[in-house]
C-alpha cells in the first residue's frame, strides 16, 4: 500500500505538489489582488519578496514568495556571533577546515541521544566538501535532540537547503509560511533563508534523532524519468506544502517584562544571533514557489528489473540536486524501501563497485539486505561513508547467502527503509565524525570483507603468474 503507517497521527492540513505556485491566506482577504506591493497592503501587513534565486533567473528556474506579515524580517537589532558556538558545526576559521580526506570505509554505531540538547544544539557535522560562502558543495549531518526548541526560537540557514531525514521521533516544525508535521519515514525539505522553530512531537519527552543534508549549490527537483515514462519514483501529487499559519504577538510587554525571540542565523557555516520583540512567525498570507515542504517515504514507486541484473541504483532517486555537468549531481537523496525482486539468475543484492560518487548511507529503520554481517552491524540510527572510488557491496554473510538463494520472488526489506546521501564531491570527515562521536566502527572494513571466499576454479591449461 503507498502509504505509511504513521504511530503519531497527522494534524496539520497542506497544499500538494511539488515546484507548484501555491498562495495561502490565515486569513480572508490578506492577499493583495492583481498586484504584489499595493501601497497599503490589505489588513495593514507589510509585503516583503523572500528569492530564493537572483531576480534575473530564468522563468522556469526563478523561485520566489511574496510573504505578507506584520512586521518586516528586518526589524531587529544587529546579529552577534552565538555566544556557546556550537563546536559540531565546524565553526570559526575557515568552512569545513580540518576535514579529514581518506580513501577507507567508514561506518558509525547509533549515534548518541543528547537530552539536553535542542535541533540546532544537537546538529552535528560529519562529512561534507565546497564552501557555503561561494554557494558549491554540500554537508552531511546527524542531529540528536532530547527537547523542543524553545517557545520564543527560530533558526535558519543563509547556506543553503536543509533535507531532513527523522529516524527517531516526530519532528513538529514550524515555518514562516506554515507548519509541518514530520515523522519518521517522512523527509521534508526547508529552503534557505526560512526562518523555522522545532518542536518534538511526541511530548513525552521522547527524544528525536536523524539524518540531514544540507545543499549550498542549486536546489533540489524530482530527476528525470526518460524511459521509464510520465509516472514513477516519486510522484509531484505527494508532495505537501503548509498553508499560512501565523501568530499576533508584536512586541506586546507582559508583566514579566518584554518578550524576546531569539533568532540564531547559520551564515558561513558559523553561528549569529539577535533577540526582537516580535515574533518571527507572523505571516498571515503568502503565494510563490519558494516553500518549505515534505513527502512520505510510503508513496515512492519503486522500479526494477524483472528479467535479469540488479539495475544501477539510481533508480531509487527521491530529489536530485544537479550540478552544471549533464547527469551529475551535487547531491542526490536515494531511497531503498520495501521491494519485490524477481530476477533469474541473478544476483539479486547491489553488486561490489567502486563509484565516482561518494555515498553516505543512514538506516531509517529495520535492516538492510546487503549488510546482514558484519560485528557492530549497519542499524537504525548509524550510518556509513563510502568515498570517491572507495569499493564496497554485500559483506561477506550477505554475499554467500545471495550467491546460494533459492532464485523464487521474494520480498526484501520488509520493514526496512535505508537510505543514501550521494554526491559527485569527495567529502571530508570531521573531527567529531572521526573521534569525538566514538561510533567509528573500527574494523568495519575486515569484518564485512575480510571473510569473502575465493570460489576461483582453475581450469586445466589455465594461465596465471
Amino acid at each position: 500500500m503507498p502509504v505509511t503507517k504513521f504511530e503519531l497521527e497527522e494534524k496539520y492540513q497542506y497544499q500538494n505538489g511539488f515546484d507548484s505556485y501555491f498562495e495561502s491566506e490565515a486569513v480572508p482577504g490578506a492577499l493583495p489582488v492583481g498586484q504584489n506591493s499595493p501601497q497599503k497592503p490589505p489588513l495593514g501587513l507589510y509585503a516583503e519578496k523572500l528569492s530564493g534565486t537572483a531576480f534575473t533567473a530564468p522563468r522556469h528556474e526563478n523561485k520566489q514568495t511574496w510573504l505578507y506579515r506584520i512586521l518586516p524580517a528586518c526589524s531587529h537589532p544587529p546579529f552577534a556571533p552565538a555566544p556557546a558556538p556550537n563546536e559540531s558545526l565546524g565553526l570559526g576559521g575557515e568552512p569545513f577546515r580540518n576535514m579529514h580526506y581518506i580513501p577507507n570505509q567508514l561506518r558509525w554505531d547509533p549515534f548518541d541521544h543528547d537530552p539536553e540538547a535542542d535541533f540546532v544544539s544537537g546538529l552535528h557535522l560529519v562529512a561534507g566538501a565546497g564552501d557555503p560562502a561561494l554557494k558549491q558543495g554540500c554537508a552531511m549531518y546527524v542531529y540528536a535532540a532530547g527537547r523542543s526548541m524553545d517557545d520564543r526560537a527560530a533558526f535558519y540557514s543563509a547556506d543553503g537547503d536543509l533535507l531532513l531525514v527523522p529516524q527517531e521521533g516526530a519532528l513538529d516544525i514550524r515555518t514562516e509560511l506554515g507548519r509541518l508535521l514530520v515523522r519518521p519515514m517522512e523527509i521534508c525539505v526547508i529552503p534557505r533563508g526560512v526562518r523555522y522553530q522545532v518542536r518534538l512531537a511526541a511530548g513525552d519527552g521522547s527524544p528525536a534523532r536523524g539524518y540531514a543534508l544540507e545543499l549550498f549549490q542549486g536546489r533540489f527537483v524530482l530527476p528525470e524519468l526518460g524511459p521509464i515514462g510520465s509516472n514513477g519514483l516519486a510522484n509531484a501529487r505527494d508532495f505537501q506544502a503548509p498553508v499560512a499559519s501565523f501568530d499576533e504577538d508584536c512586541g506586546a510587554t507582559a508583566s514579566d517584562g518584554p518578550h524576546e525571540f531569539v533568532v540564531t542565523a547559520k551564515f558561513n557555516n558559523a553561528l549569529y544571533r539577535t533577540a526582537q520583540r516580535h515574533t518571527p512567525f507572523d505571516v498571515v498570507a503568502w503565494h510563490g514557489n519558494y516553500y518549505p515542504y515534505k513527502y512520505d517515504l510510503g508513496r515512492f514507486n519503486t522500479v526494477g528489473s524483472i528479467s535479469f541484473d540488479h539495475p544501477d541504483p539510481s533508480i531509487f532517486t527521491v530529489l536530485s540536486a544537479p550540478s552544471e555537468r549533464a547527469g551529475t549531481s551535487v547531491a542526490d537523496f536515494v531511497v531503498f524501501p520495501p521491494r519485490w525482486l524477481v530476477g533469474e539468475d541473478t544476483f539479486r543484492p547491489p553488486w561490489y563497485h567502486r563509484n565516482t560518487m561518494s555515498e553516505f548511507m543512514g538506516l531509517i529503520r529495520g535492516g538492510y539486505d546487503a549488510k546482514k554481517g558484519g560485528r557492530g552491524g549497519f542499524v537504525p540510527g548509524g550510518a556509513s561513508l563510502h568515498n570517491v572510488m572507495s569499493g564496497h557491496g554485500p559483506d561477506a554473510d550477505s554475499y554467500e547467502g545471495a550467491r546460494n538463494a533459492d532464485l523464487q520472488p521474494a520480498k526484501v526489506g520488509a520493514g526496512s527503509c535505508a537510505f543514501m546521501f550521494e554526491s559527485c564531491l569527495m567529502v571530508g570527515v570531521t573531527d567529531w565524525g572521526l573521534k569525538t562521536c566514538q561510533k567509528v566502527q573500527a574494523a568495519y572494513s575486515d569484518h564485512s570483507w575480510g571473510g569473502v571466499k575465493v570460489h576461483w576454479k582453475k581450469t586445466a591449461g589455465a594461465g596465471g603468474a
